[in-house]
């Protein structure tokens, strides 16, 4: 049996207490609200059933270290002394993302760097080799975030943000963000029972988030990846398995969802 572990859904302001619903719906343990975050518990299958059915999350982390720091040398020397090898190899790639609220830390490309300088020197010295940065596709994406002095160094499970569903082959300019257009539908109450129409519907973000919520489709099923199966614990018929319990409970919808716009450029997108 997998054990459990802490895990932290980021989401918009404003939608915390939406993102803890949803999480206690999905089956989440020890649910609780922050800013622009919602700690849970649950296990590995459920950090694949998080990412993939999670409609107001925008990133899954996984915490792995929280300890005090009061200088940029004791962080590193901190980070230095974890053990990076039970997330990944040297000749793996890594990627680090860092959001600093300190006055003792004041620059937060600096702390992804420190943070970076620790991980590649700890392999140099144990291995004889290191891992490189790849900031677009890494095999392993970690988060640190500083509050005054506390730090927490977190695993992405989730790469690319998730508001990118998978689903677009084509927008306008500017088009509304996935997780807003999900949140802002849930927000107003509707529960699929009705007609649902957009009468400034752009390229049909909302519109699309409002079929697979009336449907009960999980959000993120057409993503290519997430970052979770470059891991070294990825378990491949686990998220299979996963997937196919959240298929199970999609729902058919019989009303309409209709989108209006003035520019035809823009419903041809939509469509």
């Amino acid at each position: 049996m997998e054990d459990n572990f802490k895990m932290v859904a980021k989401t918009l302001f404003g939608f915390e207490e939406l993102l803890a619903k949803e999480l206690v719906q999905l089956g989440a343990q020890d649910v609780k609200q922050g800013i622009r975050n919602v700690s849970f518990v649950g296990d590995k299958g459920f950090m694949y059933k998080a990412n993939l059915g999670l409609r107001t999350a925008i990133k899954i982390l996984k915490p792995i270290k929280t300890f005090k720091v009061i200088s940029e040398q004791d962080l590193y020397e901190k980070v230095y002394g974890m053990k990076w090898d039970r997330y990944m190899r040297a000749s793996q790639t890594l990627a680090i993302d860092a959001t600093v609220h300190s006055h003792i830390f004041t620059h937060s490309k600096y702390i992804a760097l420190k943070t970076k300088d620790a991980i590649v020197d700890k392999f140099r010295e144990t291995t004889g080799d290191r891992p490189n940065v790849d900031l677009r596709f890494p095999d392993l994406k970690i988060n640190v975030h500083i509050d005054r002095s506390l730090c927490t160094i977190s695993l992405d499970s989730s790469g690319e943000s998730l508001h990118r569903r998978g689903y677009k082959t084509a927008t306008n300019i500017a088009p509304i963000n996935e997780v807003l257009a999900a949140g802002l539908i849930l927000l107003s109450g509707w529960d699929g029972q009705t007609d649902f129409m957009d009468p400034m519907c752009g390229s049909g973000t909302i519109l699309a988030e409002a079929a697979m919520i009336a449907c009960n489709i999980p959000p993120n099923l057409m993503r290519k990846e997430f970052a979770f199966e470059r891991w070294q614990d990825w378990d491949v018929d686990l998220f299979e398995t996963i997937e196919e319990s959240l298929l199970k409970k999609t729902r058919d919808f019989h009303h309409e969802i209709i989108g209006y716009d003035k520019s035809p450029s823009a419903v041809r997108k939509a469509k």
